[in-house]
């Protein structure tokens, strides 16, 4: 599967974003999907997942109520609505794809692509 993140940018504190990563290569709907970040000096953190059917969804604290993801398997594509942006949000966000819904939450990753700059200004 190739992973292909788009969307990112500059925005205001409390601005929207919405970021999309597009699938190629193998079924997507086979795999969990979820989308992690990493800012410079910072370790990754995963933000949000979803299961292959959508059904299931886990999020992180940090952006619990502010972020919200899905998908399309039609378009083969997977989703990350960010709204209530915060300076702190500022970070190069990636997506990534793993076979069950917990392999994604434990960070057992089978496929990621190169990530999207999101920089959010106070």
């Amino acid at each position: 599967v190739q992973l292909q993140a788009s969307g990112g940018g500059l925005v205001q504190a409390g601005g929207s974003l919405r970021l999309s990563c597009a699938a190629s290569g193998r079924a997507f709907s086979n795999y969990a999907m979820g989308w992690f970040r990493q800012a410079p000096g910072k370790e990754r953190e995963l933000l949000a997942a979803i299961s292959r059917s959508g059904v299931g969804t886990y999020y992180a604290d940090s952006v619990k109520g502010r972020f919200t993801i899905s998908r399309d398997n039609a378009k083969n594509t997977v989703y990350l609505q960010m709204n209530s942006l915060k300076p702190e949000d500022t970070a190069v966000y990636y997506c990534a794809a793993a076979v069950t819904l917990g392999a994604v939450v434990n960070g057992d990753y089978d496929y990621w692509g190169q990530g999207t700059q999101v920089t959010v200004s106070s």
